[in-house]
């Protein structure tokens, strides 16, 4: 891991060294589109100097047409803090799962969770067992990349994978955070939305993820922002002093926050959130 890369910023006293942002239900509207006005706050946080790090559950290939409409150039943080890239692209931190482990997980959601959807995530690959689910068509319109198919054991090696996705009814969801998470306490299994759960190694975390773009950019965690909207940013709001739940965030998330942005996702709430910290430098 490299430091010191951030001290050509030159950051306008009274603002936050960094912005963490999470990014589908946060930076982005319901139907998944940055809005002009998010554009424009992306800009103008370039134009003091303050970073703006995505940090989202999505492989790095489903954030890069989101960076060139934000104009946004910065290290991400992927997989739910699993997987951290720099602007260039190259490493910072990777977390996975072994794949011995992988495979396992990978049999035991076929067998006790059958009704979810199963995908699989490793570095700059998306595997899934069956591309004509509608629940993988739905993902990759979502996220305007496309999926291979096949087998764990064809896609991954001895390096292992960063992520799976276990996409169904909420009920179902629900089932599997609670049956997977027993079965493999070593890993982290978390609901990312009522029809989403993601399972990653143990040690990731969005917290981990934000530390390590902090050490990169030679820039203090206590002088982030970072703002969020589900039950996957919740370490990562309570790992700063200034952390903004949107205001379509479930009330444990709401409540887990400092502050509680005044507008939701469909009505700009990170874009006018991020205008109101500015004003303050």
């Amino acid at each position: 891991m490299t430091r010191g890369s951030g001290q050509g910023l030159r950051r306008t006293a009274g603002l936050p060294s960094v912005v963490f942002t999470d990014v589908d239900g946060t930076l982005l509207d319901s139907e998944h589109r940055v809005t002009p006005r998010a554009a424009e706050a992306s800009r103008a946080l370039a134009e003091r100097g303050v970073p703006l790090v995505l940090v989202s559950a999505r492989m790095p290939e489903a954030l890069a047409d989101i960076r060139r409409e934000l104009a946004n150039a910065g290290p991400v943080v992927c997989y739910s803090g699993a997987y951290v890239l720099d602007a260039a692209g190259a490493e910072l931190l990777s977390r996975p799962i072994p794949l011995g482990c992988a495979l396992e997980v990978r049999d035991y959601v076929a067998c006790a969770v059958p009704e979810a959807c199963c995908m699989a995530y490793g570095y700059h690959t998306w595997v899934t067992f069956d591309r004509t689910n509608p629940r993988v068509s739905r993902e990759e319109k979502i996220v305007g990349v496309e999926s291979v198919e096949g087998t764990l054991e064809e896609h991954f090696s001895e390096r292992g994978l960063h992520k799976f996705l276990l996409v169904g009814e909420p009920a179902v969801v629900e089932r599997a955070e609670r049956e997977v998470g027993a079965a493999f306490p070593n890993l982290k299994v978390v609901r990312s939305s009522p029809i989403l759960c993601e399972v990653m190694d143990g040690q990731a975390s969005k917290t981990e993820g934000i530390r390590a773009v902090c050490e990169h950019l030679g820039v203090a965690q206590e002088d982030a922002v970072a703002l969020g909207d589900g039950r996957n940013d919740l370490d990562m709001l309570c790992a700063v002093p200034e952390s903004w739940a949107m205001a379509n965030a479930p009330a444990e998330v709401r409540s887990a926050a400092a502050r509680v942005t005044a507008l939701d996702n469909d009505h700009d709430g990170f874009a006018e959130t991020i205008f109101s910290i500015l004003e303050r430098g």
